[in-house]
């Protein structure tokens, strides 16, 4: 197993970048990264499949909530993705832009988003690659096992986590219900799909501590648990008794 650097990665991590609508940084943006590294804070961004497979910064499916673009991602090339701009005027970025932005002055948690279909093995691969040709501080992670199962063989040697939680909602419906039944989805906020994967780390949803699998997971297999997404100063006390470091939003952060 990879170990996670605890030095370098366990301090507050911003969730897609320090961003701020009103200030003019939107999730997952240039600015919003580079709010973050002037702070000192961890970043953690999304990664989605453009056209033929690569790696862009971006949570949805679509672009219409934050850009001025329209439509799925994955139809995008990665030059029309550039007319898609954000508010303050920046576009889209790709992983390997993200990667010369930040150049290793902060660590990168960077979880690779999944629908619940087989893995883009194009998109798989990029990643890696990237990946492993880069000079910094930089973890890999999914909610969906598959995806690990696959860059552990593309990238051995790049630190790679769990995301998680107790994949519930508030009215009782299981997350991703039209893709996940309730036998995976007891499975999978388990961590009972973790073997093959071999996991550095588990972020696990702040809402759902503490529990039995991450006291587990801290306590017994000793591995670092980040906790998502941390946004009040109640979050903030859960995840200093509950976790190894935060990941946040529209909050200032106080260290754990």
């Amino acid at each position: 197993m990879v170990q996670l650097d605890r030095a370098v990665f366990l301090r507050p991590i911003a969730h897609r970048g320090l961003h701020d609508a009103k200030a003019g940084r939107t999730e997952n943006s240039r600015a919003a990264f580079e709010a973050a590294i002037a702070k000192g804070y961890g970043i953690e961004c999304d990664l989605r499949p453009a056209l033929g497979g690569v790696p862009v910064v971006f949570h949805d499916e679509t672009l219409d909530r934050v850009t001025s673009g329209i439509g799925l991602v994955a139809q995008q090339t990665a030059e029309s993705l550039r007319e898609a701009m954000y508010p303050e005027g920046s576009c889209v970025i790709t992983f390997d832009g993200l990667l010369h932005l930040v150049r290793g002055r902060v660590p990168l948690l960077v979880e690779i988003k999944s629908e619940w279909e087989p893995p883009n093995a194009k998109f798989l691969a990029e990643i890696a690659r990237l990946s492993m040709a880069y000079q910094g501080p930089l973890a890999l992670m999914s909610f969906d096992p598959a995806v690990l199962i696959g860059l552990r063989a593309l990238a051995p040697g790049i630190p790679r986590g769990v995301v998680s939680g107790l994949y519930e909602s508030e009215n009782g419906d299981t997350w991703w219900a039209d893709k996940l039944d309730r036998e995976r989805a007891f499975r999978l906020a388990h961590l009972l799909e973790n073997g093959p994967v071999h996991p550095s780390f588990i972020a696990y949803d702040v809402k759902a501590l503490p529990a039995p699998i991450t006291r587990f997971v801290r306590e017994v297999l000793g591995l670092p648990l980040f906790t998502w997404t941390v946004r009040t100063e109640t979050d903030f006390a859960r995840a200093k008794q509950w976790a190894d470091a935060p990941i946040f939003e529209g909050i200032e952060p106080h260290p754990i």
